[in-house]
């Protein structure tokens, strides 16, 4: 089966026949077969040769850089071979067409506020902040431009995350959402988890034929790949929060594995690693599929939703968003 491997030490990675290893400053070689790597994350200074990329390339690897508090900066695509014209061409159509547009960008804020109501429900004294949501969801539904319909995302986001401190339990308080820097530890823990998604999303876009610049939430700009932001929206409150309630909530999260200042929070190695090793239990978690009638993963269901957009622009199903049955 294959994993996301994760190096936080600084190396060397180098390509030994058929297989990589990954050479720390200290400490011993270690071998990893490429057929068990589905992507890998680099937090540490790490040295690749290109006998090493070309080798990711030939087996379709993409390869997640993040700056030194945790934060991604960039990837290493290897050549795209699912690529298709005529996808492509009906993916610029869709964001040209307003109306095409909007239907998108109004079923991604629908799958995002559906999952932050129903994280909400799992706990007592939620009810004016789902309300709030609901308001803002009806509002999006009658919006005429992508600058409202972020508006409503936005107001309905404040709501949620007001409701962070009648949801958590013990020292850790959540003031408001700041992210560059972030200041305290709810917010390091949010920006880090949105990343990860953010980049799990981007793996799974580029085992599809879509091309990841083309978005219809978020303007297309140069230097990010919009389209990870707009499906990352449906799934950041079903992964990454749900994780920091686990985290805090059972107090899995010490001092140390945060590092403050007067001006910034950022989680340390320790923290990164728990925070890691929770997001991987949650993204080999299996559901029922109800239309499928097996089991999928929830890093499955990020591609299933590729899926369903790429037959929504080819007109073969009208793309709704996931919303979460179990």
């Amino acid at each position: 089966m294959q994993k996301d491997l994760y190096i936080f030490s600084s190396g060397t990675i180098k390509r030994k026949e058929n297989t990589i290893y990954f050479e720390p400053k200290e400490g011993e070689k270690k071998y990893f077969p490429i057929e068990n790597i589905s992507a890998i994350h680099l937090f540490g200074e790490v040295d690749i040769n290109t006998k090493a990329l070309n080798f990711f390339a030939q087996n379709n690897i993409i390869i997640h850089v993040y700056n030194y508090y945790g934060y991604y900066s960039g990837s290493y695509i290897p050549r795209e071979k699912n690529v298709s014209g005529e996808l492509l061409v009906k993916q610029v159509e869709h964001y040209l067409n307003k109306e095409e547009r909007m239907y998108l960008a109004y079923s991604f804020v629908e799958g995002a506020l559906f999952h932050m109501q129903r994280n909400l429900r799992e706990y007592e004294n939620t009810e004016e902040f789902i309300f709030k949501i609901k308001q803002e969801l009806e509002k999006a539904g009658t919006c005429n431009d992508i600058n409202e319909l972020m508006g409503c995302e936005g107001r309905a986001r404040d709501a949620y995350y007001d409701a962070f401190n009648v949801i958590l339990k013990g020292k850790f308080l959540f003031e408001k959402r700041e992210k560059r820097p972030p200041k305290n530890p709810i917010n390091a823990l949010i920006s880090f988890g949105n990343s990860l998604t953010y980049s799990a999303v981007l793996s799974e876009i580029y085992k599809t034929q879509l091309n990841p610049t083309i978005s219809y939430l978020h303007e297309p700009r140069e230097r990010r790949f919009s389209l990870s932001l707009d499906i990352s929206e449906i799934f950041k409150p079903l992964i990454t929060d749900t994780i920091i309630f686990k985290l805090i909530n059972n107090n899995m999260l010490k001092d140390e594995d945060f590092d403050q200042d007067v001006n910034y929070c950022y989680l340390s190695e320790s923290g990164r690693k728990k925070f890691i090793k929770e997001f991987e239990t949650k993204m080999d978690t299996t559901i029922k599929h109800r239309k499928l009638g097996r089991n999928v993963s929830y890093r499955f269901l990020i591609r299933l939703e590729c899926y369903k957009l790429i037959k929504h622009l080819l007109k073969d199903e009208i793309y709704k968003p996931l919303k979460a049955w179990w």
